[in-house]
C-alpha cells in the first residue's frame, strides 16, 4: 500500500491563493459513475492536471493535492477506480480496496482518464489546454501508461510506478508500451523502494531511450516507496525537490 489515510502532501499551501475546488461523480464511456475532485485555478490558458492515486483510490492526500496544483495555477482532477465495483459513496478508512484494485482494468482506466481530460478543457472553455497526467505507485505505472493512449497529453508523470509489471487485468506493462507513447515522461523513484528493484528501472530507462521517447528517470538514494508524504520528515528534501520536478515538468511541456 502506498499512503496511509491520514497522509498529507508535503506541500506547503500558497497563502491568498484563490481555488475553487469541488467533489464530483463523473460518468465513463460505458455509463460507470465514478468519484471525482476538481481544483481549478481560473485561468483559461493554464495546464491541467489529471491525478491518478495508489491502490487506495480518492482520498484527503489527493484532494489536498489538487488544491496544491490549483494554487500553484493549474486545473486539476483528481480520479477514483472503483466506480465499477464499489459505487460512489463517501469511503472509510477501513475501506477493503484490493479486492477493487483487482477488479480494475487499463481501457476503463483510461476511459475514465478521458472524461477528467474533458471536463478540464471543458471548464475553461480552451480544447487546446495541456493536459498532463501525475500518478502514485499504481497510478504511477498507470500514468505513464496514458502516455499511449490516444490522449493528446502533454506528459505523464509517475511517482514509483512499477515499470515492468503487467496491470491487473493481464494487460502489458509500461515497458512493453514505449513504442506507443506520445508523450514526455517523468519518473520519480525511491532507490530504497523494496517493491521496485531498480534494475527494472535502469530497463525502463533503457527501453525508452531505445523507443526514443522523450523522458527522465530521477532516483532518490535511500528513498522508499510512498516517500513523497509529510510524515517522512527525513526525507523532506527529496519531496521538495521531486515537487519542483513535476511543476518545471508541467511548465516546460505546457503548450
Amino acid at each position: 500500500m502506498c499512503f496511509p489515510h491520514d497522509s498529507k502532501p508535503p506541500i506547503q499551501p500558497i497563502s491568498g491563493a484563490a481555488v475553487d475546488s469541488t467533489d464530483l461523480i463523473l460518468t465513463s464511456a460505458d455509463g460507470s459513475r465514478f468519484l471525482a475532485y476538481h481544483a481549478e485555478s481560473g485561468d483559461p490558458d493554464s495546464p491541467g492536471v489529471i491525478v491518478m492515486p495508489d491502490v487506495r483510490g480518492i482520498f484527503g492526500f489527493y484532494k489536498e493535492l489538487a488544491d496544491r496544483f490549483a494554487e500553484h495555477g493549474f486545473g486539476c482532477v483528481v480520479i477514483d477506480y472503483f466506480g465499477r465495483t464499489a459505487g460512489t459513496e463517501e469511503r472509510s478508512e477501513d475501506f477493503d480496496f484490493m479486492p477493487h484494485v483487482a477488479e480494475t482494468k487499463v481501457p476503463s482506466i483510461v476511459d475514465d482518464v478521458r472524461v477528467a481530460a474533458a471536463l478540464l478543457h471543458n471548464c475553461v472553455d480552451n480544447p487546446y489546454r495541456s493536459l498532463f497526467t501525475v500518478g502514485f505507485c499504481f497510478g504511477g505505472s498507470n500514468s505513464w501508461i496514458q502516455s499511449g493512449a490516444g490522449l493528446g497529453l502533454s506528459g505523464a508523470v509517475g511517482f514509483y510506478g512499477h515499470p515492468t509489471r503487467p496491470g491487473r487485468d493481464g494487460s502489458a506493462a509500461p515497458i512493453d508500451r514505449v513504442s506507443a507513447f506520445e508523450a514526455p515522461l517523468l519518473g520519480l523513484m525511491g532507490g530504497a523502494d523494496e517493491g521496485i528493484p531498480m534494475e527494472e528501472v535502469a530497463k525502463f530507462d533503457r527501453a525508452l531511450d531505445e523507443a526514443g521517447v522523450e523522458h527522465e528517470i530521477h532516483v532518490y538514494p535511500g528513498a522508499p516507496h510512498s516517500f513523497f508524504d509529510r510524515r517522512f520528515e527525513e526525507f523532506s528534501s527529496a519531496s521538495e525537490d521531486a515537487w519542483k520536478r513535476v511543476l518545471d515538468f508541467i511548465k516546460a511541456h505546457s503548450r
